[in-house]
């Protein structure tokens, strides 16, 4: 008997062991899909020794024109704080958040440059260096803080980092008032003249996610799968049944989300494509991205909850719309540009207009706030405890266009390492002061980064 025993744990053994490197479904054509981590290899992982079987992930979203001071900023005490109205969508979630004041991008401020807030701004907010006032060729600015994290961790993932934006892409020209376009559409610097332009597509930002093979295969996988009509799943649903047989049933409920998850996006991505064009709809639009922008938002964080799921990345910057944006915002009833609108604000009606906009941005983010909460994690916990995501912009308020005491939300838990559920004020220290605790709590060692003075403590 016990030799019996003996030779059914050596069997589990192996099991686990197999599962433990598996990381991808395979299928026909060279087909093949990142898995999700699975919380029970993980337990067995941890049983072995490792410290932290959950990874930490790290990501920045930029809203742009600053926010409606009086709106955005909570009443109240540290813990007892009463959301201000741009948050209300956050009230279910207000344990998973940090509303932090007192940030500010100095480099960001006009200074010796004049005008050109909005290049500015995009060109600081993750770097937190001045970007040289030039239109031509001669971009200069500053390394941001994702890519620093993404030269360290990179190895550890299939893509060291990834970049989206729901808006559509400049990397040449002049666009702010003799800035040029790429400090203005471009989130992350892998050097100081440098952009790293993100991909604007959700189709191709799914495709490099999920579909198979080199950029020129994947897009003869989509033509393929389009005339055939077929999903990506299709080619490895022979393994996803294989494996689906290995798995307890904790593990295999979590595989059939992850693929119903893959799935549903993908239809939404199929379905903008079907859908004709309005040619005289004057809102600029990334090609193969919905119309309404409050789509490709949903789509964009879709995309990166999996590719969180699936440990494909730590890192991620998403761009939500270029600062200075003016597109008008219909679907809420309203014509105007939302640059325009931030500099009316001494009209009742398009103050309000404004606060209906950055609204419109928080619900949404809402949404993916929720999903992560709702996500379990390979450790057994909500994916929003092993995350740190950082929601602002370099602008404060977008009417006078000023870079103090800026809008910054910190949300998620850090894997134990963050203090959520409060309402904090750093006192008027650099944002890159958030940036050297942010990189260290990664696991990246940093002193300094961008125009920091010091790490920021206890957030």
């Amino acid at each position: 008997m016990a030799e019996a025993f003996n030779r059914g744990s050596k069997r589990r053994e192996q099991r686990y062991e197999s599962l433990s490197r598996r990381r991808f479904l395979r299928g026909v054509g060279g087909a093949c899909m990142a898995l999700p981590m699975f919380p029970s290899i993980a337990s067995r992982t941890a049983l072995a020794g490792q410290s932290q079987p959950a990874p930490l992930r790290m990501a920045f979203f930029m809203i742009p024109n600053g926010v409606v001071q009086s709106n955005w900023w909570p009443t109240g005490g540290e813990r007892d704080f009463q959301l201000g109205r741009t948050m209300e969508a956050l009230e279910p979630l207000r344990q998973h958040i940090q509303i932090i004041a007192g940030l500010n991008h100095e480099n960001a401020t006009p200074g010796p440059d004049g005008p050109g807030d909005h290049a500015r701004a995009g060109a600081t907010y993750l770097t937190g260096a001045r970007a040289r006032k030039t239109a031509g060729r001669d971009i200069h600015c500053g390394i941001s803080v994702d890519q620093l994290a993404a030269q360290a961790l990179g190895h550890l993932t299939r893509f060291p980092s990834v970049e989206l934006t729901c808006d559509e892409i400049h990397n040449s020209g002049s666009c702010d008032s003799g800035y040029a376009c790429a400090y203005q559409y471009n989130l992350s610097w892998s050097s100081p003249t440098t952009p790293v332009t993100p991909e604007p597509n959700p189709r191709l930002a799914f495709e490099r996610l999920f579909g198979t093979g080199k950029p020129e295969e994947r897009k003869q996988s989509i033509v393929r799968r389009n005339q055939a009509q077929r999903s990506v799943l299709d080619f490895v649903l022979e393994d996803a049944r294989t494996l689906g047989q290995q798995l307890g049933v904790h593990d295999r409920r979590k595989l059939d989300e992850y693929l119903t998850g893959i799935r549903a996006v993908e239809r939404r991505i199929q379905n903008v494509e079907a859908i004709e064009r309005i040619p005289d709809l004057d809102v600029p639009t990334p090609e193969g991205a919905p119309e309404e922008i409050g789509q490709r938002w949903d789509l964009m964080y879709d995309i990166l909850t999996l590719a969180f799921q699936s440990d494909q990345t730590r890192v991620a910057s998403l761009l939500l719309a270029n600062d200075g944006s003016n597109i008008p915002y219909p679907q809420l009833g309203i014509q105007e540009g939302h640059h325009w609108l931030t500099h009316n604000h001494r009209i009742d009606d398009m103050l309000e207009k404004t606060v209906m906009i950055e609204l419109y941005y928080m619900e949404h983010f809402a949404r993916f706030v929720r999903k992560l909460r709702d996500t379990e994690d390979v450790d057994g916990r909500p994916m929003i405890d092993n995350v740190m995501l950082l929601y602002g912009a370099a602008i404060a308020d977008g009417n006078r266009h000023t870079h103090y005491n800026l809008p910054a939300l910190l949300v998620g838990g850090g894997s134990g390492k963050l203090n959520p559920g409060r309402f904090v004020d750093a006192g008027g220290v650099p944002m890159s002061n958030l940036f050297v605790t942010m990189l260290n709590h990664m696991g990246v060692p940093a002193n300094s980064f961008g125009d920091s003075t010091a790490m920021l403590e206890n957030i």
